[in-house]
């Protein structure tokens, strides 16, 4: 008797997080489950994840020597393949100007940060400036850009 109750009681509960799912979907045809629905801003995170892939892509290329080691090379098409999976993602509300601004104006400033860090590359002033520059052209890009 009690197995009974139980089982109708975890089939309710599935069946309201099934009508609750439902509801949200009809409300918001764009609903991707709540993995994907975290705020208004979710086009930024989804944005930040691409640049971080791209970059991460980026570093792997040496690392892979002209594409003849299997493993890195399989990171770095993995890596690409994310970053413009979530730069389409970006792309559902943000205009594309303002995501490739954005997406090649970080990925170039922390693959040069990393390349310094990582692969002891020297960077002269003039090349700090215009990192700088980039720095601020993405910024006022994000600030005065319409969203669709």
């Amino acid at each position: 008797r009690n197995t009974v109750s139980a089982k109708r009681v975890v089939l309710s509960s599935s069946q309201s997080v099934k009508s609750f799912y439902k509801q949200d979907l009809q409300k918001d045809p764009n609903y991707f489950g709540s993995f994907f629905c975290w705020g208004e801003h979710m086009q930024y995170i989804y944005l930040l994840i691409a640049v971080v892939f791209e970059v991460s892509g980026t570093m792997l290329l040496p690392v892979s020597q002209n594409f003849t080691r299997l493993m890195p090379t399989a990171a770095l098409i993995a890596c690409y393949s994310a970053s413009f999976y979530f730069l389409t993602l970006a792309l559902n509300t943000m205009p594309i100007a303002v995501v490739y601004a954005t997406w090649s104006g970080l990925g170039i400033f922390l693959i040069t940060v990393f390349g310094y860090f990582v692969f002891q590359q020297s960077l002269e002033w003039r090349a700090i400036l215009g990192l700088v520059m980039i720095v601020g052209g993405v910024v006022l890009v994000n600030t005065y850009a319409p969203h669709k």
